[in-house]
């Protein structure tokens, strides 16, 4: 497989996030360099970046591994993303352009049409489109390199259940472009905080103790309640 040199690192990464390299395995330049078609020293970069995001630890006499974080370090992630996403929103409310927009439009039609049709194979696809998108509205690059970052250690690390009706998820994400169009920062920071924490319930970690995490990330998060943010 050979790839351009500057996207080695998100090819790594997607290849970590899809389990091709299992935790805590080496990962040689060598090796690396052949499978991707590319030199060692694009190679070494990657696994600089990978490093600094996590996903690559070096250890010695063994050099660059997959690195293996802990149940904590996943929690940690799911709470920084429940503080940062409804962040986003409400920037986006006072800074996103009309192609934001209109780029949230067609993907909540898509989604809504989808979820009604009861076709949920491309839907999480959609949603994290949508959500790289709320965030690149916000007009912080720091915020959206942050959020995907998150986006993709949870990925990593957590599997998610699909929602048990994907026609009301996708009525919230409706309701947060409503409140991003309006430019009424409060309203789409509260939907996207309610949003974010009933996604968070449905995560259960791929590694670690088994279903006792995966109680205590359903039991810490509180029902949701729409009703009190519909016009």
């Amino acid at each position: 497989m050979r790839i351009p040199a500057h996207s080695v690192c998100t090819a790594i990464r997607d290849d970590i996030v899809a389990g091709v390299y299992e935790r805590g395995s080496r990962l040689t330049e060598e090796l690396l360099a052949r499978r991707y078609g590319v030199s060692r020293v694009p190679v070494r970069e990657a696994l600089r970046t990978l490093e600094a995001e996590g996903f690559v630890v070096t250890r010695r006499h063994a050099g660059a591994c997959v690195a293996e974080p802990t149940e904590q370090e996943g929690a940690d992630l799911l709470e920084m993303r429940l503080l940062l996403e409804p962040l986003a929103a409400s920037r986006a409310a006072q800074r996103r352009t009309e192609a934001h927009l209109k780029v949230l439009r067609g993907l909540v039609r898509l989604g809504q049409e989808r979820a009604r049709r009861g076709n949920s194979d491309d839907l999480r696809s959609l949603g994290g489109w949508f959500h790289e998108t709320l965030a690149q509205a916000s007009g912080s690059p720091a915020m959206s390199s942050m959020l995907t970052q998150l986006r993709h250690k949870i990925a990593w690390m957590y599997t998610v259940e699909a929602p048990a009706d994907p026609v009301e998820s996708w009525a919230e994400h409706g309701a947060i472009v409503d409140a991003v169009a309006r430019g009424d920062g409060d309203r789409a920071r509260a939907i996207t905080a309610l949003h974010t924490e009933r996604s968070t319930a449905a995560h259960r970690p791929r590694f670690g103790s088994g279903p006792e995490r995966g109680e205590r990330v359903r039991n810490s998060q509180h029902p949701v309640n729409m009703s009190g943010l519909r016009h």
